[in-house]
């Protein structure tokens, strides 16, 4: 792998050199200090980064490699270009991204605002599936959160949270409950925890009565079951959720492309 030398040529211009052979793609490295950038809040979400001139003149490459980093960043939603405005960090508050982690889709067509009602927020033992999917000792204390998610008043999702509590210190059902933030744009505000990327898996499954009572269909009614592991920086998992839809007006969507 490429590593690159800090070289102190002038106090107000860092400089890096290649320094031995790589597999990594010069782009990718420059990728790898951006993100670390970020991780550590150089540029904070809603943020304007510098122009490709300026960042290829601080990491000693062409624009062109610049670009080709901001591109891959942009595709994994880290970035947002706006045209005439410039290359922006990626946040939870943009309207946008709340569809990027919920694919259900209305069959109608018509997008509604969804509305969170947390309905609990408690600490829990750590069972041996939320453990070893968040890195955690059996066991350990983990937030559990439920809640219902809501499109034009019906409710649609209801979602099962876990999450490490060392980064959520002080987290509570009325802060979860204040105002139309999604919750992870809560996370990210009032926490700096920005989910970057997850990775989910579907079945059907039946309602039990508690979930057929919260989405308001009969027990044994089908759902469909998402459960999604959400990763931060470092691809370290933050949240593990089990998420419960309700697909009689709406459907899952990937877009494959």
């Amino acid at each position: 792998m490429l590593k690159f030398h800090y070289m102190n040529r002038d106090p107000n211009r860092p400089y890096f050199r290649v320094a031995s052979p790589t597999f990594s793609p010069l782009y990718r490295q420059i990728k790898d200090f951006m993100i670390r950038s970020l991780e550590a809040g150089e540029w904070g979400p809603g943020d304007a980064i510098p122009s490709e001139g300026e960042l290829a003149a601080r990491f000693n490459v062409s624009q062109g490699t610049v670009r080709k980093a901001i591109d891959e960043m942009a595709s994994e939603n880290l970035l947002i270009r706006r045209q005439g405005k410039g290359t922006f960090v990626a946040s939870h508050d943009d309207p946008r991204s709340f569809y990027r982690f919920l694919r259900l889709v209305p069959d109608d067509g018509k997008v509604w605002q969804g509305e969170s009602v947390p309905l609990s927020c408690a600490i829990r033992a750590a069972g041996a599936e939320v453990a070893g999917t968040l890195g955690l000792a059996a066991g350990a204390p983990v937030i559990y959160v439920e809640r219902v998610l809501r499109f034009n008043g019906e409710p649609v999702v209801f979602d099962q949270i876990y999450l490490v509590p060392e980064l959520f210190p002080g987290l509570t059902l009325e802060r979860l409950s204040g105002g139309d933030r999604s919750l992870y744009s809560v996370f990210e505000n009032d926490y700096g925890v920005r989910m970057i990327h997850a990775e989910e898996r579907l079945r059907a499954v039946a309602a039990d009565l508690y979930s057929a009572g919260l989405l308001g269909v009969a027990s044994g009614a089908p759902l469909l079951l998402v459960e999604r592991t959400a990763y931060t920086y470092g691809n370290k998992p933050v949240e593990w959720r089990r998420g419960l839809y309700c697909t009689n007006h709406h459907h899952y969507r990937n877009d494959l492309g």
